[in-house]
């Protein structure tokens, strides 16, 4: 499991010793602000001014002042340091889920440290078990590899907000996507700009709950809704959600004699490579096929053409979990939440009507 510091610097530099040397009196006393002034920049709160933290960090450096980050963690029994556990951190929705829980846990004086758990049953269990380890207030952990029957290891002595799908009933707090709506709603949409062979873009599906089989589902139920039938050979399935993988699937479905004038995707990610794929066999989008995917990370918008998708608000999934930690962390009780994030669905080039 691959570990990375993506934000919240300590408090200020780790060192023993020097803390009896130089006090926050003194840093006051030679920046000419007052103790609590300084307080709050050593702490990185908020609403000070710019000019005073440059200074007060200025003048820390020039008294070089330490401070015994873990003995006063110890004393006050928090780090102010909260886990993110993603399964890859170089996929568009999970950079953008991290940004998003970043900025909402600087709200709440919280640094993030951000773990990737690379889609493995085995590093999401890791990250549970060494985040007390770690010393983390709480967890935020985006499962892929745990399911139902994993639900016992989450009854853990720390705040745990699961973020996903895999997880629903639990001993903790659950912020998922809207994805069987999100995804019925896409397939509408193909349906309205008149597609009637809809090809679905996703992982295998298996026995567990998981992205492909609600999103799967999704789509199942659009066919419904407009009295198609669903052709088992329109279901695409990719290897990984790669966009090699899916520019390789995309393009063999449509070599082997496949035929389809829409196609939704399980992510814009696997989409990006779908486009690909579409583009190698000939195909334009979405002049011969209209696309569709999940997630309208941000560089959807700047695709030539721009791909229509599925918004779940990216951000106010994240500002949800954060809070929910928080709020526990703080020692708030009750019964689990199960939140689940509303979709808009943006249109653009992708499924565009071709005169």
């Amino acid at each position: 499991m691959y570990r990375y510091i993506i934000q919240g610097r300590e408090n200020c530099p780790e060192a023993e010793g020097n803390e009896s040397m130089v006090t926050i009196n003194d840093i006051a006393k030679a920046a000419g602000v007052s103790p609590m002034t300084v307080s709050n920049v050593i702490n990185d709160r908020p609403h000070v001014k710019d000019s005073t933290r440059v200074k007060v960090l200025q003048t820390i450096t020039d008294l070089d002042y330490r401070v015994n980050v873990a003995a006063r963690n110890l004393r006050r029994g928090r780090t102010h340091t909260i886990g993110l556990a993603v399964p890859e951190v170089d996929r568009p929705y999970f950079g953008q889920l991290a940004a998003a829980v970043i900025e909402h846990g600087t709200r709440h004086g919280l640094h993030v440290v951000i773990e990737q758990t690379g889609r493995s049953k085995e590093n999401e269990l890791n990250a549970l078990a060494l985040s007390r380890v770690r010393m983390y207030d709480g967890l935020i952990l985006s499962t892929v590899g745990l399911g139902e029957a994993d639900v016992d290891t989450l009854r853990v002595d720390f705040p745990v907000i699961i973020l996903g799908e895999r997880i629903f009933k639990g001993p903790v707090d659950h912020v998922a996507m809207p994805n069987i709506e999100g995804a019925r709603a896409a397939v509408n949409h193909l349906i309205d700009r008149g597609c009637r062979r809809i090809a679905a873009l996703h992982g295998p599906l298996g026995s567990d709950v998981d992205v492909s089989s609600l999103r799967h589902e999704g789509y199942r139920c659009a066919l419904r809704d407009h009295g198609l039938d669903e052709d088992p050979a329109l279901t695409i399935v990719v290897e990984d959600f790669s966009l090699r993988s899916a520019a390789k699937a995309v393009h063999e479905a449509v070599a082997g004699g496949l035929r389809f004038d829409g196609l939704f995707c399980v992510t814009d990610y696997v989409a990006l490579g779908a486009m690909r794929g579409l583009a190698d066999a000939g195909l334009s989008v979405p002049g011969d096929v209209k696309v569709i995917g999940f997630d309208d990370v941000d560089s959807s918008e700047f695709l030539t053409p721009s791909l229509s998708s599925v918004n779940p608000s990216h951000d106010l999934m994240a500002g949800k979990a954060v809070d929910l930690l928080a709020a526990r962390i703080a020692g708030e009780s009750g019964d689990p939440v199960e939140f689940v994030s509303p979709f808009t669905l943006v249109e653009r080039e992708s499924t565009a009507v071709v005169a």
